[in-house]
């Protein structure tokens, strides 16, 4: 069983590369952001709560974000193993994790933040299915439609440069400490963000061991 933790500041490609090993490697992505865009999507009371911080710029509160994660691990469809992105973001929420499903390695993305902003400035998001597009590295076919369902592509509303540089903050005060926390009690691999997605996720499956070819 495979049960990894990938961390990095929003931008730096956690959910591609969480993607393509649960592709691969048959292991359940987790991914906290899809969680709560479910919840928006389908307008539940959490996802009008979500929304509200989102627009504003705001982060979710912990407690909302722990009862998520919670929730979902509790599912136990995870039979492989799992990727989780988007939790922990703070030393206590590393604690709970380490103490409920002990972590198999630490994936940790490094890219710079003047990069994490151009790119995030090209995110676009479909207004139909959610689907997530950046406009440099992943556009749509036809400009500003879905491919998956012709919805309208939309920029979020938290992708502006203030609410962008308030997240990157966050992470480095909160987030980045919880990586140095994990060093102590797992493996953790640390790998380079700016190269493009096929590369970085070879050295992803280098340093973390796995075989080269699918298990489907």
């Amino acid at each position: 069983m495979h049960k990894y933790v990938i961390m990095g500041v929003q931008g730096s490609g956690k959910g591609t590369q969480a993607k393509m090993l649960a592709h691969d490697f048959d292991i359940v992505h987790i991914s906290v952001g899809d969680i709560f865009r479910w919840h928006i999507q389908t307008r539940t009371k959490l996802g009008a709560k979500i929304k509200r911080l989102v627009d504003s710029g705001q982060l979710v509160p912990d407690e909302i974000v722990e009862e998520v994660v919670r929730r979902r691990l509790a599912e136990h469809d995870w039979t492989v193993g799992f990727i989780l992105d988007g939790f922990p973001r703070n030393e206590a929420q590393a604690q709970f994790l380490l103490d409920q499903h002990p972590i198999d390695a630490v994936i940790h993305i490094n890219i710079a933040d003047q990069l994490v902003v151009k790119r995030m400035l090209a995110r676009r998001l479909c207004s139909g299915c959610g689907r997530d597009y950046n406009l440099e590295y992943g556009p749509p076919t036809e400009d500003e439609i879905c491919d998956d369902c012709g919805g309208k592509l939309v920029t979020r509303a938290d992708d502006n440069e203030a609410a962008i540089g308030e997240r990157i903050a966050d992470y480095h005060k909160m987030t980045e400490p919880v990586v140095e926390l994990f060093r102590g009690h797992t493996k953790v691999v640390d790998v380079e963000g700016a190269q493009p997605p096929e590369k970085v996720q070879a050295e992803i499956r280098r340093k973390l061991g796995l075989e080269k070819s699918s298990t489907r």
